[in-house]
């Protein structure tokens, strides 16, 4: 099944589970905002608080991977949090997450922004997904830059702090002229 396919399935099933009738896309959050991309939720007075809340903590999330690297990207997960990384296998708890998320930010530049967000009716649980940039120097220093979408799912913890309970990814699909070639010659 094409990761596209699945990553629509998941979000179909949270979607489902959170209550939500349909996924409105909105206009992305940290990236420069062009006029039609529509209202802006930090200064837009009609957002729900619970997406607003959301939508900080992907802000403050993103800050801290951005600034401490591997190490801040494991530390906002809970103890039974798991990542889902594209075509590796799944890591399942912190401990885990922690093990893998070595890289350094000078070494590696993860950034994501969001493009939507939706709590839960209970508030106290909710996703974000939208897309993110990898970028890196393969071993003869060029760059390198993945991409792709993602999905995280956040659940407020008992002492009221907000922990990544699954984050997913999914690069994006090489374009048609790169992955449909047919070899050419004798």
């Amino acid at each position: 099944m094409p990761a596209q396919h699945r990553f629509s399935i998941l979000i179909a099933i949270l979607a489902a589970l959170l209550g939500a009738s349909s996924l409105p896309i909105s206009a992305q959050l940290l990236a420069p905002r062009m006029p039609s991309q529509g209202p802006n939720p930090l200064t837009n007075s009609t957002v729900k608080p619970g997406k607003m809340i959301l939508f900080d903590l992907e802000a403050r999330f993103a800050k801290d991977v951005l600034e401490r690297g591997g190490a801040g990207f494991a530390s906002w997960f809970a103890d039974d949090g798991v990542a889902l990384g594209n075509g590796a296998a799944p890591l399942i708890g912190k401990v885990a997450i922690t093990k893998s998320s070595t890289w350094l930010a000078k070494d590696y530049q993860l950034t994501w922004t969001p493009t939507e967000a939706l709590m839960g009716p209970s508030g106290d649980m909710g996703y974000t997904w939208g897309h993110f940039e990898g970028k890196s120097k393969d071993q003869n220093g060029n760059p390198v830059l993945t991409s792709g979408r993602y999905m995280t799912v956040w659940r407020k913890q008992p002492d009221g702090a907000w922990k990544v309970v699954l984050d997913a990814g999914a690069n994006d699909v090489p374009n048609a002229g790169d992955c449909c070639k047919l070899p050419t010659g004798p």
